[in-house]
């Protein structure tokens, strides 16, 4: 969809807030994506390709949290 089809509150304000919310929701499903992948048995490079990220990045973003969340992690053979 062009960007100038894409409907806009009136007030820069509301605009700004709908992306900051819109945000917060694709992290939270980023968030919960790569952690049914990791549970799955799915790879750092497996993650990141469906991501269309580097696999670097994904490690650094997620790793952590799915450490404290009890996730066991693959290594690399």
């Amino acid at each position: 969809m062009p960007a100038e089809d894409v409907p806009l509150p009136q007030d820069p304000a509301d605009a700004l807030a709908a992306v900051a919310a819109l945000r917060r929701l694709a992290d939270q499903l980023e968030d919960s994506a790569v952690e049914q992948a990791m549970r799955a048995g799915w790879s750092w490079p497996d993650v990141a390709e469906a991501l269309g990220i580097t696999r670097q990045a994904v490690h650094k973003k997620h790793a952590k949290r799915l450490i404290a969340a009890g996730v066991t992690l693959r290594r690399r053979h």
